[in-house]
């Protein structure tokens, strides 16, 4: 997915210095921003490793120093096998499997993991920091699976993953995209391969960086769509001859939830002065006491789903100003075993994301079936069909949306209610928030492609309402999709090229840019 241009965003992120922002992960994931460490950082980390060294060295044991990890924790482990011991924890628990996980996704988990080792609170060398940042920035992305993370002791197998390529060992993708063996492509790029010492292979695993990059992702991929939501349904309204009277701002003031008033008031732009709205604001015109819910009632799902919104914001700039590893080397100077690495805060708001996604989506696919219908579209052709009877126009277009708010029902159930134990019941209660990663990128997917439906068909049936004219804001957005080679109405043509034409125009963000010329003019 891509919903924000490249020139928005920064062309290097600096790692170590204060938490990353949402964008700056989206810039190095999606964007290949270079990143560079922040001086101060390497003071942090040089004191941090000092400590561990010291630990290392003590007859007593300390947990992922000196001793195994998870359920054979009271193992102490003798000096000469610790180089042993941390390679043989990557290399057990690179153990994921299924497809190839996402570039991006794969680019903000490295990236998010790198953040966590530069605060110094993991203890890890100044080597496998310089290692980290390094192959981020030769483009080097290693393998990983879909399958292997329950989102507690953090995205343990996908972490795994990235650690064995730092370690020369495994298969990655390079610049191009081309598939190589990790040794080559460090090779190729002057790196060294790591060779870990005692605490660091704990330090490169522990943490909710998978679940965490996806979520910030998302918030990016919504920022977009919410505004494309707001959009497609000023189209629908507009060409199914429904009232803007409904979004008047004192009328949202009776209820004062902010997602609501963002969106009502980007409806009242984006409908301003249209000559369809004013052609049946006369009650001698116009006798319908009430539009539809799904027309009526926009603002408030899409106010509800901005506020869910806002709130996961909220969650992910907490995680991101977090380090998450276990143990911790504290400020003071203390290495402390904690359950910091448990995913629930980010697995909660993931989870709930996917139910506004769904209904974002349910309501557009609402408001697509009334422009098709004739018996509710007040006096557009049925399925918005050129010649009916011998064309279908639209009609099946609508299944897809159909087909895809289906999916995405489904798609909200919670992962995070879900957990099953493991590691020999050390591990009794888990997070799953990777699996509801995964089925939120799939649900943003589905929105997008149900907005680009109701994108085509609300353009359409703006073409049809002629000599009728749209408000200038809708017609933009009209004239981008002409521009884009998605026909207007005219007799049946192969549809599906037209449904991903829409659904890249509303990714990229085309869409939103041709509505509101300028970024200040989006509540």
């Amino acid at each position: 997915m891509t919903t924000v241009a490249a020139s928005t965003l920064a062309d290097h992120v600096l790692v170590g210095a204060r938490p990353l922002t949402p964008a700056e992960v989206v810039a190095v994931a999606r964007h290949g921003a270079a990143v560079e460490i922040a001086a101060d950082a390497w003071t942090r980390i040089g004191a941090a490793r000092e400590l561990i060294e010291r630990l290392a060295d003590d007859p007593e044991p300390h947990y992922g120093i000196s001793t195994g990890f998870g359920a054979l924790a009271t193992t102490f482990i003798a000096p000469e096998r610790r180089r042993q011991l941390q390679a043989s924890l990557i290399r057990s628990h690179a153990a994921g499997t299924g497809a190839e996980v996402e570039r991006e996704v794969v680019r903000a988990l490295h990236l998010l993991r790198l953040q966590t080792l530069a605060t110094g609170h993991t203890g890890v060398r100044p080597v496998v920091v310089e290692t980290y940042a390094a192959m981020l920035n030769a483009g080097i992305t290693p393998i990983v699976r879909e399958y292997g993370s329950l989102g507690c002791s953090g995205d343990l197998a996908p972490l795994s993953h990235l650690a064995l390529a730092a370690l020369g060992e495994g298969e990655v993708r390079d610049r191009t995209g081309a598939l190589v063996a990790a040794s080559d492509a460090l090779a190729d790029a002057g790196i060294a391969p790591l060779v870990l010492e005692e605490k660091e292979g704990l330090a490169l695993i522990n943490g909710t960086d998978g679940m965490l990059g996806m979520l910030a992702l998302a918030l990016c991929d919504l920022d977009n769509l919410l505004t494309v939501a707001d959009i497609t349904a000023a189209l629908s309204i507009e060409s199914q001859l429904g009232t803007d009277a409904v979004f008047a701002a004192d009328l949202m003031a009776l209820r004062p939830q902010s997602g609501q008033a963002a969106s009502a008031a980007n409806l009242r732009a984006l409908l301003a002065d249209s000559p369809l709205v004013a052609s049946h604001r006369d009650p001698a015109v116009c006798t319908r006491v009430q539009d539809a819910y799904s027309l009526r009632c926009s603002p408030q799902v899409h106010g509800a789903a901005r506020d869910t919104v806002a709130h996961a914001r909220t969650i992910a700039e907490r995680e991101l100003a977090s380090a998450v590893d276990n143990p911790v080397v504290t400020g003071d100077g203390r290495v402390e075993s904690n359950g910091n690495f448990h995913g629930a805060p980010v697995a909660y708001v993931l989870d709930f994301l996917a139910i506004a996604v769904a209904d974002l989506a349910s309501i557009a696919e609402r408001r697509t079936d009334r422009a098709l219908d004739r018996t509710r579209s007040h006096g557009l052709p049925p399925f918005l069909a050129d010649e009916v009877g011998v064309d279908s126009g639209l009609m099946i277009a609508q299944y897809a949306a159909a087909g895809i708010v289906s999916e995405l029902k489904r798609l909200a159930v919670p992962a995070s209610v879900d957990s099953i134990p493991s590691s020999a019941m050390q591990e009794d209660h888990v997070s799953m928030g990777w699996a509801a990663a995964r089925k939120l990128r799939r649900a943003v997917d589905g929105l997008a492609r149900v907005l680009a439906i109701e994108l085509v068909t609300g353009c359409r049936a703006l073409d049809l309402r002629a000599p009728l004219q749209p408000g200038p804001a809708t017609a933009a957005v009209r004239a981008a999709v002409r521009a884009a080679g998605i026909a207007g109405p005219g007799p049946d043509r192969f549809v599906s090229p037209d449904l991903e034409a829409a659904t890249a125009l509303v990714l990229s963000g085309a869409v939103a840019d041709a509505a509101f010329t300028t970024p200040d003019k989006r509540p």
